[in-house]
């Protein structure tokens, strides 16, 4: 029997700020960046220590080890400064990040702590090229991006929690270091397939980390992800080798647009490289939900054999659904069946450009998909994956 389907929340968007910075502010953002990004690296440690000295109350906010999270802090940066004069996804972006942002304990209180600390590391690293118009761009513009995120966590403390304790009913070892934890939320924890969800470990407090429902929404509530232990990942490598049945995690709110609403096509290709099979596969299961209206051809890829991973859990849902085709790649190893890396193969089988294309993996691989996609002739906005910073598409 099919679950039940659970419906998610869509959050509610702040409205569109129409224009909030003129073209020349909008130059003189993007110059003092290029003229700050060589030493961005430098700014955010600085950004930090500022912000800390001045206001200790916000430290117990942030993790013990801070390298991750200045690396987040630049990208987020960096992405505002692309969107600066794209209003409609500027909101959009700091909504997100708004909404987000509750899990910290963020209130709009911190907001003008943070604005002053970025100005002044801003300030600090420009040097001689840091003028008034500058100043007075960069404070309009932070004003934007806090009034945006406040509104959108506001609007969102009224519908949801900001976090989702969850208690570990299941887990199992799948091999090459990658575990499968089943765990079912204490409250209703409404997501659609294919978004992404943050999780905090109670051995590494402060310390989240992205991935991805390997299922669609299930009656009983349960959520399966799928965690790879690697290399120096904190968050990873307690989820695989400590987690037992009855620990208790924090899910954040789900995130991501890669959802099946998105579709315009009746035929989807997806693409999986690694554990990016999790979101894929929970589409796939949404597909099934809804009664196997769309037609799926799913390729799945791996270095070696071995390590392709989920293909005979795969294999078993193409027998039971008509509409299912399932290939696997393998790119390093010499074996029976179809040897390549996935943007290979798929030039091989393709053209796609009738298809709606869901891609989830490793970065290289997303964006080389991608890019042999779009030369033969599949439309930029019929391809969806996650921001390359968050879940199966990056380390943690």
């Amino acid at each position: 029997m099919d679950p039940a389907p659970t419906p998610a929340v869509p959050p509610v968007e702040p409205e569109v700020v129409e224009a909030p910075l003129s073209a020349h502010e909008t130059d003189l953002i993007r110059a003092s960046v290029s003229v700050v990004e060589p030493l961005a690296a430098e700014m955010t440690v600085y950004f930090y220590a500022i912000l800390f000295a001045r206001y200790p109350e916000v430290r117990p906010m942030f993790p013990p080890g801070m390298d991750a999270q200045r690396g987040r802090l630049l990208r987020a940066l960096l992405r505002i400064v692309d969107l600066v004069d794209d209003p409609e996804n500027l909101v959009r972006f700091c909504g997100h990040l708004g909404r987000d942002h509750r899990k910290f304990g963020t209130l709009a209180a911190h907001f003008p702590a943070v604005g002053e600390c970025l100005l002044a590391s801003l300030a600090r690293y420009a040097g001689p090229a840091w003028t008034a118009d500058i100043a007075a761009a960069w404070t309009k513009a932070y004003g934007v991006v806090a009034d945006v995120m406040i509104s959108a966590a506001e609007q969102d403390e009224a519908v949801r929690p900001a976090v989702w304790p969850a208690t570990v009913v299941h887990r199992a070892p799948r091999g090459n270091g990658i575990a499968e934890i089943t765990v079912r939320p204490h409250m209703p924890y409404e997501y659609a397939a294919g978004q992404y969800v943050s999780v905090e470990t109670p051995w590494c407090p402060k310390q989240w980390r992205y991935y991805s429902p390997a299922n669609a929404p299930r009656e009983d509530g349960t959520v399966t992800l799928h965690v790879r232990a690697v290399a120096g990942g904190s968050v990873s490598n307690a989820l695989v080798h400590r987690s037992a049945v009855g620990d208790v995690l924090q899910l954040g709110p789900p995130m991501g647009d890669m959802v099946l609403d998105a579709a315009v096509f009746r035929d989807l290709l997806c693409v999986a490289g690694g554990t990016g099979l999790a979101p894929i596969r929970a589409l796939v299961e949404e597909v099934a939900r809804r009664g196997g209206h769309h037609r799926v051809d799913l390729f799945l890829g791996a270095r070696t054999g071995a390590e392709l991973y989920g293909v005979d859990d795969m294999l078993r849902m193409a027998q039971r659904h008509h509409w299912l085709t399932i290939r696997g790649a393998v790119s390093h190893e010499y074996i029976a069946g179809i040897r390549g890396s996935l943007p290979e193969v798929l030039a091989e089988y393709g053209p796609w450009y009738q298809h709606d294309v869901y891609l989830s993996g490793p970065a290289p691989m997303v964006v080389s998909a991608s890019e042999m996609l779009t030369r033969n002739g599949t439309s930029p906005e019929r391809i969806h994956h996650d921001p390359f910073e968050t879940p199966v598409l990056s380390m943690s």
